[in-house]
């Protein structure tokens, strides 16, 4: 039996403006609720906040995220930072979401997007293990490392 893993994502506050931007690039359907869907009253501050929130295209990207409550200082939380140095990944972030395509131009066009206002770790470019891999870390503080699927 196949097992499906999602990456889960935890902001403090932009988790709707995140999933939305996602959907942008990896097209599907997204689906946000918010505290107060769930019964939080909707004068208590952050009850617009999302506490279930998915993509989900057909061509198997899946990503959720959350709003931390009480959190609205924006991005990821406990968001670190990653950065080469003496031509090493250099991070103190607990993870990155990796993404791979079977063909650089495929790969390119969600790069393209996805590096709106991001800081590019490393360009993409092909490399001794793929035609194409490169990390960026998005304007919310998610760090994505991308590649074409060796064959």
């Amino acid at each position: 039996m196949p097992v499906q893993t999602t990456t889960h994502l935890n902001f403090r506050g932009d988790a709707r403006q995140a999933l939305e931007f996602y959907q942008s690039v990896f097209g599907g359907h997204l689906v946000v609720n918010t505290y107060a869907d769930f019964g939080m009253p909707a004068e208590i501050p952050g009850a617009d906040k999302v506490v279930f929130g998915l993509v989900a295209a057909e061509n198997g990207f899946r990503i959720m995220g959350y709003d931390i409550p009480g959190r609205t200082e924006g991005g990821i939380a406990a968001p670190g930072s990653t950065h080469r140095e003496t031509n090493t990944t250099v991070t103190d972030q607990s993870l990155f979401v990796s993404i791979s395509t079977p063909t650089r131009e495929e790969l390119q066009g969600y790069w393209d997007t996805l590096s709106t206002d991001a800081s590019i770790v490393e360009p993409l470019a092909a490399s001794a293990w793929s035609a194409g891999f490169g990390m960026l870390t998005d304007r919310f503080g998610v760090t994505w490392s991308a590649s074409v699927t060796a064959e």
